[in-house]
């Protein structure tokens, strides 16, 4: 890329970028708290339903980002990052407004397609100016950096509710987004120049989802980061019920979070150092594996009736939570960089297919098991399980 193009000092884009990418774990994870809450106020005899205040917006990021791709090809991506932190924002006030949780789920479905503009739009750059193993090692400092965030955000979200209520976290939101969407438009130059921008057609949609799904490395890569993907949105929206119902944690919820979220943060770090030398696939083979062994282990503890002791189940169960975050930092960002290696001619689009289909598919795939939560983590440890052994049998396909 032309030199202008990297005017920003690496340090201060890995920054960036992560503040950007971080709006959607904040996103997440500050809700967390607040689900038992917004559960006995808007849906008292169904509180599981409140786990869909997740879904609600993962799935309307997946389904932006079918069309964030191919305008950011079109129109550039700035005009998509601010774009789309606008929209976010409508959604957080009307989220901030709803008075029912239906009201609640549509205001964070619309915040969830305003999130996909900067997640698309920025993944995008970072294809623009990097490419390979070097895109891996920069996501994966994107990463460390994101980690940041999810493990403060519950105990953020739970002082603001202290002082707020739960609505309160909405006004936060506002926040975080303008702040990244502010400092990308002072800072970051346009990597699209208008010569190489595509209009979008019905035959250059076309041709690019055809493309994308031709290439069998990239049809893997999708499909395994959304069975790993998977992995995490079911933990995330089962884990503070976990904390409250089985182990009786709720109030120290937000710090046992904050440090599972630290402790995979390292991994991140320890992929970008490993990566250039070991390769993308190696890691993500290796991680997945690994889980799959835990994961293995823990439901077969939990069919023998060895984790009924929260004393014994409490330790093993905080294990199993910050080894699936931890397999995220080692597989998430080298599946992307896979997945967008061959297709840097058409980035943006190829961002959308991947990140669309990905979270659209992890998404539909974890709702039905944060609806099963029964006071127990059977139905938690065989979601995971599953996808888990999916993922690791599509791995074993994946070419060179």
């Amino acid at each position: 890329m032309p030199p202008a193009h990297r005017k920003l000092h690496q340090a201060e884009f890995v920054a960036m970028t992560a503040s950007i990418f971080a709006t959607i774990a904040f996103s997440i994870d500050a809700m967390l708290p607040a689900l038992p809450e917004i559960g006995g106020v808007l849906s008292a005899d169904n509180p599981n339903r409140a786990a869909l205040v997740i879904h609600s917006f993962v799935f309307g990021m997946g389904l932006g980002t079918f069309f964030t791709g191919p305008l950011s090809d079109m129109l550039g991506r700035r005009v998509v990052v601010q774009g789309g932190a606008i929209l976010y924002i409508v959604g957080a006030i009307a989220a901030w407004l709803a008075q029912s949780l239906e009201l609640l789920l549509v205001a964070r479905f619309v915040q969830g397609l305003g999130s996909s503009g900067p997640r698309v739009a920025i993944l995008a750059v970072v294809r623009d100016i990097y490419a390979g193993r070097e895109m891996a090692r920069i996501m994966s400092f994107v990463m460390m950096v994101f980690t940041i965030v999810p493990a403060m955000a519950p105990l953020a979200g739970a002082i603001i509710m202290d002082f707020t209520g739960w609505r309160g976290i909405f006004a936060a939101f506002m926040l975080f987004s303008a702040f990244g969407a502010i400092w990308y438009s002072l800072r970051q130059p346009e990597t699209l120049p208008p010569e190489n921008r595509r209009p979008i057609t019905g035959a250059m949609i076309r041709s690019g989802v055809i493309e994308v799904f031709s290439i069998k490395s990239v049809v893997l890569a999708i499909a395994v980061q959304t069975f790993v993907f998977s992995t995490l949105f079911m933990m995330i929206s089962t884990i503070q019920q976990t904390m409250d119902q089985i182990f009786d944690r709720a109030d120290s919820f937000p710090l046992w979070f904050m440090g599972m979220a630290l402790i995979s943060g390292c991994f991140s770090l320890l992929n970008a150092r490993v990566v250039v030398r070991v390769g993308m696939r190696a890691l993500v083979k290796l991680s997945i594996f690994v889980q799959l062994v835990i994961s293995t282990l823990v439901l077969c503890a939990l069919i023998l009736g060895l984790l009924d002791d929260p004393v014994v189940g409490f330790p093993v169960f905080m294990f199993w939570a910050v080894s699936v975050f931890s397999m995220i930092g080692l597989t998430i960002g080298n599946l992307n960089a896979l997945a967008m290696e061959p297709l840097g001619h058409i980035a943006g689009l190829a961002a959308s297919i991947v990140g669309a289909v990905s979270t659209i598919g992890a998404v539909t795939l974890a709702g039905p098991v944060s609806q099963q939560f029964d006071g127990t983590l059977m139905p938690l440890a065989l979601g995971v399980f599953l996808a888990i052994g999916c993922a690791n049998l599509l791995m074993l396909a994946m070419p060179r």
